[in-house]
């Protein structure tokens, strides 16, 4: 999974850096490998409406709080929920604990659409995994969304605190 994203990004002529680690699974786990000095770690939420017709993968700095019933109405999606693990590995073929926004890369049908936070936009140093949880890569939010665009899903920039 790790070398298919790898694969992408040079092809892309995207930059970035790959940290190696323990499988972690939460915040708290990345903070306790010392993998959140060395850019800012995002944090990745898979979700959907209510109906399971829209599915979003939110990418959010590691100190955003998000209010789902307050996100669903600025995505215009009404009520959202977490979506179930079988959804997670149908739409972007990765497991719990491995959610990126580079996942679309595995959305062959585009039926994803990207959020990404406002806080994230202009940063030199955006740590997500390549789809395993035993891997950090950083780049630059230009770049992750040169990659979403490259890949070919819709993204959208959402403020979370107004």
């Amino acid at each position: 999974m790790k070398q298919k994203v790898y694969d992408f990004l040079n092809n892309q002529n995207i930059k970035y850096e790959v940290t190696d680690h323990a499988p972690v699974f939460t915040m708290e786990e990345m903070q306790a490998e010392g993998i959140d000095k060395l850019g800012t770690i995002c944090k990745n939420l898979f979700i959907r409406d209510q109906k399971g017709k829209k599915h979003f993968l939110v990418t959010a700095d590691d100190a955003t709080r998000i209010n789902l019933k307050e996100l669903g109405t600025k995505l215009e999606a009404g009520k959202v929920s977490f979506a179930s693990a079988e959804r997670l590995e149908k739409y972007l073929g990765v497991t719990t604990g491995c959610v990126s926004p580079l996942g679309v890369l595995n959305d062959a049908e585009h039926a994803v659409t990207v959020v990404l936070d406002k806080k994230l936009v202009g940063l030199d140093r955006l740590g997500v995994h390549p789809n395993d949880n035993t891997s950090t890569l950083f780049l630059s939010f230009n770049d992750l969304v040169k990659a979403i665009e490259a890949i070919g899903n819709e993204y959208i920039i959402i403020d979370f605190e107004d």
